[in-house]
């Protein structure tokens, strides 16, 4: 499964829904700029079932 979006930032997933573990690249990160799970997290707790 992959799958691209964004204008500002290009992400890009891959990984099996039903696997151990899935990934994302984010492109367009200024030199320098720091980005962590918790950054992120939020953002993807929003696409948990039954949210």
């Amino acid at each position: 499964m992959t799958s691209t979006f964004g204008t500002i930032f290009k992400v890009s997933t891959f990984g099996e829904s039903h696997c151990k573990g899935v990934g994302a690249v984010v492109d367009g990160c200024l030199p320098g700029m720091t980005l962590s799970e918790a950054d992120i997290q939020p953002q993807l707790d929003r696409r948990r079932p039954g949210q």
